[in-house]
C-alpha cells in the first residue's frame, strides 16, 4: 500500500512538474515575442538575403545557396544585401565562415569594392542624377547616402511675356520621399567598407534616385537657375504631403500666424476657444 502512495505521489509530482515547466516557458515565449515585437516596432525590418546552410570561407555562391530572411532595418540598411542584388553575388567567393539565416552583409563578400559602380544599386525603372548643393541646402552637409530627403526649389518664374522676374521667387516642394545614392563619391557600399564610418565630411553634389519623369524635372530646375533645398526625413517616415502650396512672400505673410499655432498645441487649443466664444 505505502508503495502504491509513493508511486501515486511521484506520478502527480512529476505532472505538476511537467505542467508548471509548460507555464513557464510559456510565459517565456510570450516575453520574448513582445520584445521582438518592441524592437520591430523600435528598428524596423527589412528583407535581407541569407544563406540557407552554413558557407565556408572561399565557397563559390550559387543561386541555391541563397534565400531571403528579415532583419532590423536600423542600422542595416545600406550595408546588407537585398533580394535586388542577387545577380551581383551569384558566382563570387565568400569572405570567411558565413552562418545560415543570418542577413548577409556585403564584407562578406569577395571583392565586394569592385562592384559594377552605383549603376548597379540603381533599381530598375528608376534613374541616378545628381543635383549641386552646399552646406546648408543638405541640412549642414549631414545627409548621406541610404537617407531618404524632400527635394524643395525656389525659382523666379517668367511673366506671360516671357521675362523672368526678379525678386519675385515662388518656393514649391518638387519631390518627396526620395533616395539619396550617393553624397560627393560616397556610397552606401563604400561607407560600409570603412564600417560605418563616413568620409563625405565636404560635399557638393548630392545623387538621388528618381524616376525618368523626375529627373527631367530636376534638371530643368537647374538649368533655369533654381536653388534646390533637400530636407531630410526620418527613414521610417513613409508618408507624404497632398496638395502642398507654393510659397511667396504674401502666403507666408497670411499664414505664420497659423503656422506657428499648428507647432504649439496649446496656442491651437487656445485659438479654436476663442474662435468659438467669440
Amino acid at each position: 500500500m505505502k508503495r502504491q502512495i509513493v508511486l501515486i505521489v511521484s506520478l502527480v509530482s512529476g505532472l505538476l512538474a511537467a505542467l508548471l515547466t509548460s507555464v513557464y516557458l510559456s510565459s517565456k515565449q510570450s516575453e520574448f515575442a513582445a520584445k521582438e515585437r518592441d524592437l520591430k516596432r523600435k528598428y524596423g525590418e527589412m528583407e535581407a538575403l541569407c544563406f540557407a546552410r552554413d558557407i565556408t570561407s572561399g565557397s563559390v555562391i550559387t543561386r541555391e545557396d541563397v534565400k531571403t530572411c528579415k532583419t532590423f532595418r536600423m542600422g542595416n540598411e545600406g550595408y546588407v544585401i537585398t533580394k535586388d542584388h542577387i545577380s551581383d553575388i551569384v558566382g563570387r567567393r565568400t569572405v570567411g565562415y558565413v552562418k545560415k539565416n543570418i542577413a548577409l552583409r556585403w564584407t562578406d563578400i569577395e571583392g565586394s569594392e569592385r562592384r559594377t559602380g552605383l549603376a548597379a544599386d540603381v533599381k530598375p525603372h528608376f534613374r541616378a542624377i545628381s543635383i549641386n548643393v552646399n552646406g546648408s541646402a543638405s541640412v549642414s552637409g549631414m545627409v548621406r547616402s541610404g537617407d531618404y530627403v524632400d527635394v524643395i526649389g525656389t525659382f523666379n518664374f517668367p511673366d506671360e511675356g516671357g521675362r523672368i522676374k526678379r525678386g519675385d521667387p515662388v518656393t514649391c516642394t518638387i519631390l518627396q520621399k526620395v533616395l539619396v545614392l550617393a553624397v560627393g563619391d560616397e556610397t552606401s557600399k563604400s561607407r560600409a567598407r570603412n564600417f560605418g564610418v563616413s568620409s563625405a565630411s565636404q560635399y557638393s553634389t548630392v545623387t538621388l534616385q528618381v524616376t525618368p519623369r523626375e529627373a527631367e524635372m530636376l534638371a530643368f530646375a537647374e538649368q533655369i537657375k533654381g536653388r534646390l533645398v533637400l530636407t531630410l526625413r526620418n527613414k521610417n517616415d513613409t508618408e507624404t504631403e497632398e496638395e502642398l502650396p507654393t510659397v511667396e512672400f504674401s502666403k507666408i505673410r497670411e499664414q505664420i500666424e497659423d503656422l506657428n499655432r499648428e507647432r504649439n498645441p496649446t496656442d491651437l487649443k487656445r485659438s479654436r476657444k476663442k474662435a468659438r466664444t467669440s
